[in-house]
């Protein structure tokens, strides 16, 4: 071979080498660029064959590979390509131009737009904007802004937003209810037909929808029950269908809800196995005992229903006498077939002599229960007739001197009267209650009471007279020092009873207050304070004369003052006593002294000077409630006034003289709304007092009612600001010493009748509650053809809406805190915050688990797993595991949560588990995805768990 062969073959095998290698040296640079343009066509030929997907991925894939500079390129690139426009229109346009285009927006879109950019947010933020918004309903900003300060009429939209209630009219209806108009009798007896026949009706579709659930029930379900919910060895357990709920029709999946709450036992066999809970085999559970001798043990027995939603009523628990039966009920997380399940368990088929009832209320209705305020309207109900009857089967007849007492001033209005009388027509029992008003406290219940007491007052009955009137006296100022006693002490009472443990909280309150020098000081204490306030004042050259000069007066007024208490309709037996006393004595003297007097004149003459009395002392009582009004008005004036002439005036003193304590701006939105209020009511005073200085039975004051309650407009500013005047309060605390000091001087002392700034600021919200009660008891003793008859129902319903709108406020606020503290204590728990929803009850058990479902269910073991708590809200079912963690050194422990899952209550199926030798108080609960086996410590538990959480899952499925 020669040497050119030798050197083209060599150059050959290096071209190819070069061309179809893996790399390519850069000395030869033609085919290293032929070669990367074949691998990118190539590439780009398997790009075009790949999907949507893959090129996504493979475009990530090289993007994440680029530096920055092959980054910028590609941003170039597309710069060019595809021209971006990048002027804000607010930069260029004039601003009236660019404001008058944000005016367009809505509160929520301008909210949105003020965090695009830093120019959009002042742009966005001016008054300009927001005042018009607040102007249109009503919400003035109560100060001048300054001329640098902007987003003042934004923050108060916000502040009275956030605050508002949103209610479509079916709600306003639910919640305040429409005036009902009294009927005939004819139209009350058919109102009862119809009732009657509709409720025939219902029962006649019940049944027909238990046949066609019986019809179109799973073939794996047995029995007239839903579901068994207990494996057996040829029956799968229905929470595998549950779980596998996804196609089930949603229809078919609420039959499935409704028929596991009918297959719960009811009260009288919750265990499933025997009555519950089993107390003896004499006894029966309609409050009747078999044995001849419950009558007259009933002589004996006296029982009192003390509801939780009284302020303090661990005091009132420690009070009750010895002997007397207390019932303690949960305000809420009751209902009241639970309430019916207590009664009977304290009673054990005995009858009470009297049954007596303390709860929360008015002069209207009685607020027994979280979701029944048992009035006129909604007496007849299916579930509070029923509730009624059976309470009063617990008691002794009428004939042998049985009756219930309710401690609501339901005597002080006709619509309480009504509902009395309507009471005592359903039951056969005769209904007494309170006839007086106690405006600012709970001294009505010492008042006069409806009807003869023949074994005293009813408050003799149950209380310690003593104890109930220190309580009576010191509502508030005890459950302020009860919210902090309750906060240390429930944790080591958590294993008692609600009662027990009230009585031992209320015997260490009363103990630690020294009851007995409160009594015998209480007032002589009152007296020297004010009689030492008007020394001070006075600055008399000899101080003893003088204080004792105004300690005489003061008794003497006093004396002149005890007389004054309102008083009720006087009851029939009373009138028939009174004419039958009168009747005898005169027969008597016509004996004596001229027996020619024919017998129907005698009678005609008594007649004629009863109906002068009843006359004279319904004139008399509607004096007295007019009376009562002028001074609880003046009372109310004069805290009003504390807060201009303690607060206000040094403030605004201090600010004239440059040594400002608070600047104009927080003085007015602190004072402004309550100085606006101090002027409307002390303009309402005068009217009063001008009209009752020449008080006669013919004089009107309904007229001055509805003037007053034209002029509103004033406290709803008040309300509306109020959170924000709180805020403001702190917030100057905080952030000026010289106001925290300025409010430590004056905050509780005697001036200010030892209550704080925020404490005084209550006193608007608690003052419509009087208005109320107040006109109810004029109207009461005022004849219908009286002139001021209609002008006072008139004022009513005027007081009574407003009334509605600050109780709808105060509920919601509630409910929020409510909400954020189970949020916070509950580690990992979602967001509660939803619209109308509250808290119903909390209930502590067990989890257990099955060991084995094969054998047979009276001998099944099972074993508890953890413990859990269930939050039972009026729409969904929160579920959490429950622990306790110790602290070194201390006997006390802390309960910690985890949340689980929450249930929709629309979405949860329940089953009870009978008792059994291996497990007791065991029921099921079922949700989607999961199911929980569980078990409570008593019998108690499990009832009025189960009673609830059936009236929720049914209330929440009738919305």
């Amino acid at each position: 071979m020669s040497v050119g062969d030798s050197s083209w073959k060599t150059l050959e095998m290096e071209s190819l080498q070069t061309r179809f290698s893996a790399w390519t040296p850069f000395s030869n640079k033609s085919l290293n660029r032929q070669l990367f343009q074949e691998r990118v066509a190539l590439i780009s030929h398997w790009f075009d064959l790949w999907t949507n997907k893959q090129r996504q991925e493979f475009l990530f894939t090289i993007l994440l590979r680029c530096t920055k500079s092959q980054l910028r390129c590609v941003q170039d690139w597309f710069s060019e390509r595809t021209q971006v426009a990048r002027v804000d229109f607010s930069t260029v346009l004039p601003r009236f131009i660019s404001l008058y285009v944000f005016s367009f927006l809505n509160p929520k879109d301008l909210c949105a737009a003020a965090q695009v950019s830093w120019p959009w947010k002042f742009l966005t933020e001016q008054d300009c904007l927001w005042m018009p918004k607040c102007i249109k309903f009503g919400w003035f900003l109560p100060y001048t802004p300054t001329d640098n300060e902007y987003g003042a009429w934004k923050r108060h939209y916000i502040a009275c937003v956030s605050n508002l209630d949103w209610l479509t009219p079916r709600e306003a209806a639910a919640i305040y209810g429409t005036l009902n108009e009294p009927k005939a009798e004819d139209e009350e007896l058919q109102e009862r037909q119809r009732e009657k026949c509709l409720r025939k009706i219902i029962w006649e579709k019940i049944a027909l929808h238990k046949k066609e659930l019986f019809k179109v029930r799973p073939p794996w379900v047995t029995g007239t029950c839903c579901s068994r919910l207990l494996k057996s060895k040829y029956q799968p357990h229905l929470s595998q269908t549950v779980r596998d709920r996804v196609g089930l029709h949603e229809a078919f999946e609420k039959q499935l809800v409704l028929a596991s709450i009918e297959a719960l036992p009811k009260q009288s066999n919750v265990s499933g196995s025997h009555p519950y809970p089993l107390l003896s085999k004499k006894k029966i559970w309609h409050g009747v005992s078999q044995n001849d001798d419950s009558s007259s043990y009933a002589s004996q027995l006296h029982v009192i229903i003390i509801s939780s939603r009284i302020p303090a009523y661990e005091m009132v628990v420690d009070s009750v006498k010895a002997g007397v039966i207390s019932v303690v009920c949960e305000h809420g997380g009751m209902t009241l077939e639970s309430l019916l399940y207590l009664m009977r368990k304290a009673l054990q088929g005995r009858k009470a002599q009297s049954i007596g009832i303390l709860s929360d209320g008015d002069s209207r209705e009685i607020n027994l229960l979280q979701g029944y305020k048992i009035g006129i309207k909604n007496l007849l109900r299916p579930e509070v007739r029923d509730f009624w009857e059976k309470l009063g089967s617990f008691v002794a007849t009428k004939e042998e001197g049985g009756h219930v007492d309710l401690f609501v001033p339901l005597g002080a209005s006709e619509a309480g009267i009504e509902v009395l009388s309507q009471l005592s027509q359903l039951t056969g029992t005769f209904f007494t209650a309170p006839t007086g008003i106690a405006t600012g406290s709970y001294q009505h219940i010492l008042s006069d009471w409806l009807g003869p007491q023949q074994g005293g007052p009813p408050p003799s009955i149950y209380f310690n007279e003593a104890k109930l009137q220190m309580w009576s006296n010191l509502t508030d100022f005890l459950e302020d020092a009860l919210k902090s006693v309750r906060r240390e002490l429930r944790p080591l009472f958590k294993e008692l009873q609600k009662g027990i443990s009230g009585r031992m909280i209320g015997q260490f309150m009363f103990d630690s207050m020294s009851m007995a020098s409160i009594l015998n000081n209480q007032d002589i204490a009152q007296a020297l304070a004010d009689g030492l306030m008007e020394l001070s004042k006075e600055n008399s050259e000899r101080p003893l004369e003088f204080l004792a000069c105004f300690l005489l007066k003061k008794c003497s007024k006093k004396s002149k003052d005890e007389g004054n208490v309102i008083l009720t309709k006087c009851d029939l037996k009373e009138t028939l006593d009174l004419f039958t006393k009168e009747r005898n004595i005169i027969e008597d003297n016509s004996q004596d002294t001229e027996s020619s007097l024919n017998k129907s004149d005698l009678d005609f003459e008594v007649l004629l000077k009863l109906e002068r009395k009843l006359q004279r002392n319904s004139a008399d009582k509607r004096t007295s409630a007019a009376r009562e009004l002028l001074q609880s008005e003046r009372k109310y004036v004069q805290m009003l006034e504390i807060v201009r002439d303690v607060y206000v005036r040094p403030l605004r003193a201090a600010l004239a003289s440059n040594r400002a304590i608070l600047s104009a701006a927080n003085i007015q939105i602190i004072f402004s709304d309550i100085l606006q209020i101090l002027s409307l009511n002390r303009q309402f005073l005068d009217n009063l007092r001008d009209r009752l200085q020449e008080w006669s039975s013919a004089h009107c004051v309904g007229e001055i009612f509805i003037k007053f309650g034209g002029q509103l407009n004033t406290y709803t500013n008040f309300f509306n600001n109020y959170p924000v005047v709180l805020k403001t309060i702190e917030k100057c605390r905080e952030m000026t010493p010289a106001f925290r000091a300025f409010l430590k001087r004056h905050d509780k002392t005697t001036v200010t009748k030892m209550l704080s700034l925020p404490e005084l600021l209550l006193f608007p919200s608690r003052r419509f509650d009087e208005y109320v009660n107040l006109l109810y008891a004029l109207r009461l003793h005022t004849a219908a053809e009286h002139v001021d008859r209609g002008d006072l129902t008139t004022a009513i319903g005027q007081i009574k809406k407003y009334k509605g709108y600050i109780d709808q406020m105060k509920e919601n606020i509630r409910m929020k805190e409510q909400l954020s503290d189970i949020q916070r204590i509950i580690w990992g728990c979602p967001t509660l915050f939803e619209i109308n929803r509250y808290l119903i009850r909390v209930q502590d058990v067990v989890q257990l688990h099955c060991c084995d479902e094969e054998i047979s269910f009276s001998l099944r073991l099972y074993e508890q797993i953890r413990d859990l708590s269930f939050f039972l809200f009026n729409d969904a079912l929160l579920v959490s595991s429950r622990g306790i963690s110790h602290t070194p050194f201390e006997r006390t422990s802390k309960t910690t949560y985890q949340f689980i899952a929450s249930v929709a209550l629309h979405r949860l199926l329940i089953e009870d588990i009978p008792d059994s030798k291996y497990v007791k108080n065991a029921f099921i609960l079922q949700g989607p995805k999961c199911e929980w086996i569980c078990a409570t410590e008593v019998e108690d538990d499990k009832f009025l768990w189960l009673s609830v959480l059936q009236n929720a899952i049914k209330s929440s499925m009738d919305k």
